[in-house]
Parts: C-alpha cells; structure tokens; sequence
C-alpha cells in the first residue's frame, strides 16, 4: 500500500520575507521585494536592479568560523530549514536518524565563491585560491552541511534541474518516502545568484526586465508590457513526513503533497515547447498521480516568470488540462514571482511553501503589476489584490532550461 506524505514544517527566505510568516504578509499585501542591486556595483550594467534578501544574518544559525566555509546559497538553506525544523517541532536523534533524509538542490550553487576564486587566481596565481573554495561552491553542499548539523543520516541527494531543481527536490523526496526509504525528507532548494557574473549573463540573454528606473514594476507575469524576469534569491524548504509518522508523534500537519509529475520538452535549451505543450505533461502526470480531475484543483500557483513566451505558453497549457474550469475562471492562477523575483533552482521550494500557505490559510496571493493584461493570457490571473478562496487542492508548477518541467499537487488536510 503506497504511504501517504504530508507537510509537517516550513521555512521561507525570499526579497518579500526572511521567515514563512513575514513572507506571507507581505505577499499578500502585494509587495515588491525588487530594489537596486546592494551585493555588487552595477554601475554599465544593463540591469541595475534584483530581488535581493535583505536583513537576512547567517549567524543567527551558523558558527562564525563555518560560515566562512560556505557560499550564500548554503547560508539562505540553512536558514530556512532552521525555520522548518523548528515549526515542525521535528527531533533527530539516533532512534530515528537514519529514517530522516535530505533533497536539497541549487541550480547554480555557489556563484559568487568561484567568482571570488578566479579573481583570486588571476591575480595571484593558483596558490591564492582558498582551500575551501570547492566544498564552499559545490551544488550538494546545502544538503551536505544540513544533514552535517542535524544528524540526519538517511537518503541524501542534490538535485540542479535549473529552475525546475527545487520542485524534483521536492517530488523526488515525496517518492522516497511513499515507497518506505525514510519516515521524513528535508527537502526543497536554495539559490544566491545576485552575482556579477549571473546577472550579466542573464542579461546577454536578454531575458532580463531592464526597467531599472521602476525595478518594484519590473516583474509583470500575464501583462502585455512584460520584458523579463528578475533575479531573485533564497531558500524554500519543507518537511515532508509520512502521515502515521507525524501523527503519532503529535506534529501539526499543514497540507498533504498527494502528486507529482515531469516531464521533457525535448525541444530547446532555453526556448518553450508550443502551446506549452510540455508543461502540459508534467500537470496531467501530477493530477494522474493525485488521482485528481482538473476541476478537484482550485489554484495553480504558476512559475510566470514575466518572459513573453513563456508566460503565454504557460497560460496556453493550463488553459488545455483545465479546459472549461480555467476558462471560466473558477480556477484561480497567480505569479508570486511578481513579487519574490526568480529564485531560478530555489523557486520551487518557495512557492511550494507558498501554495501550502495558501491551502491553510484559504486566501490566494495577487498577481501584481498586472495592469495591461496580454489579451492570449485568459485566466484569472488574480490581479494586484488577494482573493479568499475556497481551496481544497492546489497545484505548483515549475519550469527549467533543458526543457525540464514539474508540477506539484497539494490537497488540504483534512479535506
């Protein structure tokens, strides 16, 4: 009999909030946590502007020496899964150590440590380079150093899938614990990528918003003035836990995680399958999973980046699986990218959390800056102002250069 995993715990750092609960109401307020760029001079760079974490400390869960140690990516994860942990009131000890896992990826890594390391090759030959330059940069280190500190001693991986790496972090964990080979999975994603290096290339892509006068207006997903995403940062994580398991130890439970699908497009290193077509894949493989109709599902938190193709193919696929549902409008749609930017390998673990956030507290996060609506985008999109729902199923979908996708489905517990 497959086992059934829900969500015990929950930790968030994103531009809008460094903890879940900070995060939230900003969200819902319709914040923009876009500002110009603090972590390096952007002065001829054709984007001055990101979604940076702002107030955050690595300190308040890392020793000084340590953290010395490790990227930013590593400090954000390790950040949030504080948060996580101590919200799902979990304890590892070595009656359950080996029943605990950990999934957490980064689609880059330590951007800024290797920046830092060439800079110090070039300028002083090979000896100059740091000798935890490679433990500090590499992508498997966020899980490494968390299950380090916790104890945690069961399956462990990293997943770098781009943009779509935190939701097969989650996905993939999910599985591990239906089939039996943990109790409890850490997982999710991080990403520090408001690095020189990163935005400028990003930028040579053109797939940047270059509104630099108006950084705060930048991130419009649907609205027919879109010119790109926002580099963002942060970390996403969540406790999944098997449902006997967190009941018999008393833990609150926040939602249920009952489907997962992938997909590939198998089309273009950067560019979207038609009519979104395999983004379409990875929705029906989740509902599949969930054993769900379109019309069970109430919310799709979606991965709107504000790049004119994809947002249009996105829409374009949600309106296929969902048909008269999504046309209608009683299916509700918002990009909270609007607002925390594009953790690129740490966005689907926000906005997973974010998507539990909104099954708990019923109420779906706006869509801002959509004042110019594309007339191809023809859902509800939510625009600049929250709705209370009923939602007693909602899906997160998450897209990735490779042509990678997956989309998450979460239900209410209890229903």
């Amino acid at each position: 009999m497959q086992r059934r995993v829900v969500v015990t715990g929950l930790g968030l750092i994103c531009a809008v909030g460094n903890t879940a609960p900070e995060a939230w109401e900003n969200l819902l307020a319709g914040k923009s946590g876009m500002a110009p760029i603090t972590q390096f001079d952007a002065t001829g760079y054709p984007v001055t502007f990101a979604a940076e974490v702002k107030g955050f400390d690595p300190l308040n869960f890392i020793d000084k020496k340590e953290s010395r140690k490790m990227a930013r990516f590593i400090h954000l994860a390790l950040g949030a899964v504080h948060e996580a942990v101590e919200s799902a009131g979990l304890k590892i000890d070595a009656a359950n150590s080996e029943r605990v896992g950990v999934f957490i990826g980064s689609g880059i890594g330590g951007f800024e440590i290797i920046e830092r390391e060439h800079t110090n090759l070039m300028n002083g030959g090979p000896r100059k380079i740091s000798p935890f330059f490679i433990p500090a940069a590499i992508v498997n280190m966020a899980a490494g150093q968390v299950s380090i500190k916790y104890g945690a001693k069961g399956p462990i991986s990293a997943t770098a899938t781009a943009c779509t790496t935190s939701a097969n972090s989650i996905g993939d964990a999910f599985r591990i614990i239906e089939h039996g080979d943990a109790d409890v999975m850490i997982a999710g994603g991080s990403e520090a990528a408001v690095t020189p290096m990163s935005v400028g290339g990003f930028a040579a892509m053109r797939a940047l918003s270059t509104r630099n006068d108006e950084p705060t207006r930048a991130s419009r997903p649907f609205d027919k003035d879109r010119d790109g995403f926002v580099v963002g940062e942060g970390a996403g994580i969540l406790i999944l836990e098997e449902l006997e398991h967190a009941k018999a130890r008393g833990a609150k439970i926040l939602a249920e995680i009952c489907g997962y699908g992938m997909s590939a497009d198998a089309y273009h290193m950067t560019g979207i399958a038609p009519e979104g077509e395999g983004a379409q894949r990875s929705m029906r493989a989740a509902l599949h999973d969930a054993k769900m109709q379109p019309t069970d599902i109430d919310y799709v938190n979606a991965h709107a980046t504000s790049t004119p193709l994809g947002d249009g193919n996105e829409s374009r696929a949600i309106e296929v699986v969902f048909g008269e549902h999504a046309l209608s409008k009683k299916l509700k749609v918002s990009a909270t990218k609007s607002m925390t930017g594009h953790l690129l390998g740490g966005a689907g673990g926000l906005e997973a959390g974010i998507t539990v956030l909104a099954l708990m507290h019923q109420k779906i996060p706006p869509t801002i800056n959509l004042e110019n609506p594309d007339p191809e985008c023809r859902l509800d999109y939510v625009p600049n102002k929250y709705q209370d729902a009923t939602i007693k199923a909602a899906l997160s979908n998450s897209f990735g250069f490779g042509g990678i996708n997956g989309s998450l489905v979460f239900r209410r517990y209890p229903d």
